[in-house]
């Protein structure tokens, strides 16, 4: 468990190249008027911690982030400010939960939270080394994952991308970008609703995009060529980006991104942010900041002091808890940013229809049941569905959701392993049926939509197997960003899929010049490239039918 990478978050700060460069490049962009003087490398320029809103602190807490409209110069020779994270979350019920907590907690990936504070709204660039205005070159702008708790853009160094793209002759610009995240972020309620500050980490999101668009051939780049990129949170994020505003991705007359990756994430069908579950969210968070008999409650969080406001909204379900993916802060509809739940938009046709890739881990679900060990039936089990993720839905219903998982040893995750690893006694069907409903079939139902709607725009679809036999866990929800974002292990699954990802970058198709197998369509062939650490080849994306079925018959239902 030392080894846990959790929704994608590595414990990896930005690292500069070992060999410097003479001079340190100098960009001026014009939106806003400022001179940016970044960090030479050898192959790679670095221009880390670059602002592109003004600061969300103040009267600007828990507001729609605003563009910076005042020239000035910066020097980028450090990273920029993390979000602040919900870390810890009071909700802890059982031992097990405890324990793995306490490893988390334990590991390099918190050591740099020292760095964290209200003023992270900023984005980092790699460019290769000595790019000029007019290369125009491809960008790919990632979004963190992390639950919508936690991450922050440092963390993940965009360098070996860039260099990799280099090596292939086919160079990118990579850009992360930071975003508020917990309830700093996502805050629900009516009150939020009613002062129009609702979703404001896909806000902060928007607005790096559009920075992108108006500064990055500023830096070499070509605003025409973007890609969306994101793991986990971000993937659903990039989903979302996809819906934002009935599906309208234009700004100044053109489309802010050409094309899309997912790492296991899509849709999130949503309760709107006034419902009852995002009011008890906003109710506890008021009463935990002592604002409860104040007549503007919004008003008073955001007077409130930072680390009272902190911990207020830290006071609520996180991750690391019972409640697990039931999150307390996520994306919902508002009628104006996101206008109806994720799967309706889509079926409606309302989302920016660009080339995308989408896929999943093995075992998605795994690393989210560790901690409901009381759970030892199924009626149990259905329960707990409906008392924390699906409100709307009767036992009945998910009595019969549950039954498309007759028996562990075959239907469990990790899938494939037999009698092995039941830790307790529902954690292989409880694992299954989160992976399934959050991550790895609701892909499936995105993918049959969009196909629906726009059968013409190409699609690709995976599912990853490289940590076949890893007890416990399987190829566990995250497990990706070691292999495919790090390349950690130089195999056949992080090689290949950094081919396949940088052709799609440079050509909306990830089959061009990589040496690898053909990846068919999804859209035309229905089956998915399966990844292992020395092989890959093509399956059928038709397992676990009769829970998709389920699935497509009840979403009305599953809003959580």
């Amino acid at each position: 468990m030392k080894s846990l990478v959790l929704l994608g978050l590595l414990p990896l700060s930005l690292a500069a190249p070992a060999q410097r460069r003479a001079a340190s490049p100098t960009v001026t962009i014009s939106y806003p008027e400022a001179t940016v003087i970044g960090q030479p490398g050898d192959l790679v320029e670095i221009f880390p911690g670059v602002p592109f809103a003004q600061p969300p602190t103040g009267d600007l807490r828990l507001k729609p982030p605003q563009a910076i409209t005042t020239p000035f110069n910066y020097t980028a020779d450090a990273n920029g400010m993390a979000c602040p994270q919900f870390l810890l979350s009071t909700a802890l019920s059982d031992s097990l939960s405890t324990s793995v907590l306490a490893q988390v907690l334990d590991s390099p990936l918190f050591q740099t939270l020292e760095n964290a504070g209200e003023d992270c709204l900023n984005i980092n660039i790699h460019r290769p080394a000595g790019t000029q205005v007019g290369d125009n070159l491809p960008v790919m702008f990632w979004i963190f994952g992390g639950g919508f708790e936690l991450g922050w853009n440092f963390m993940y160094d965009g360098a070996p991308w860039v260099e990799s793209s280099i090596t292939r002759g086919e160079p990118i610009i990579f850009v992360t970008v930071n975003y508020r995240v917990g309830g700093f972020g996502f805050l629900p309620g009516a009150e939020i609703l009613a002062d129009g500050s609702s979703n404001l980490g896909l806000l902060d999101q928007r607005l790096g995009l559009e920075w992108v668009a108006d500064n990055i051939a500023s830096f070499g780049g070509d605003p025409t060529k973007v890609t969306i990129w994101g793991e986990s949170a971000g993937a659903i994020s990039v989903l979302d980006q996809m819906v934002l505003y009935g599906g309208n991705s234009t700004y100044k007359g053109q489309s802010l991104f050409r094309a899309a990756i997912m790492n296991s994430g899509s849709m999130v069908p949503a309760d709107p942010v006034d419902f009852p579950k995002g009011q008890a969210v906003y109710d506890t968070v008021v009463a935990a900041a002592g604002c409860s008999g104040e007549a503007d409650t919004l008003a008073c969080l955001r007077a409130a002091p930072y680390a009272t406001f902190l911990n207020a909204v830290n006071s609520v379900s996180g991750l690391l808890s019972y409640s697990a993916l039931a999150l307390s802060y996520l994306p919902r509809p508002d009628g104006t940013v996101l206008t109806d739940s994720p799967e309706i938009l889509v079926a409606s046709g309302q989302y920016a229809q660009v080339p995308f890739i989408i896929g999943d881990q093995e075992d998605e679900g795994t690393l989210f049941a560790l901690f409901q060990s009381n759970i030892s039936t199924t009626d149990e089990l259905a329960t707990y569905f409906q008392s924390l993720y699906f409100n709307s839905a009767s036992l009945s219903q998910l009595n019969e959701l549950i039954a498309t998982y007759p028996d562990q040893t075959t239907d469990g995750s990790p899938f494939r392993t037999g009698v092995l690893y039941e830790i307790y006694p529902q954690f292989k069907r409880l694992a299954a049926i989160l992976g399934d409903l959050t991550f790895t079939l609701t892909r499936r139902v995105f993918l049959n939509l969009a196909t629906t709607v726009a059968p013409t725009v190409p699609s690709w679809s995976y599912m990853s197997s490289y940590g076949y036999g890893t007890p416990v866990l399987g190829t566990f929800h995250g497990s990706d960003i070691l292999q495919v974002f790090f390349g950690v292990l130089p195999d056949y699954a992080s090689t290949a899929t950094r081919a396949y990802y940088l052709s799609f970058v440079n050509h909306m198709d990830p089959n061009v010049n990589t040496g690898f197998l053909n990846w068919p369509q999804w859209s035309a062939s229905k089956s998915l490239m399966n990844f292992y650490s020395i092989t890959a080849f093509t399956i059928s994306d038709d397992y676990r039918s009769d829970t998709y079925d389920w699935m497509v018959e009840n979403i009305a239902s599953l809003h959580i």
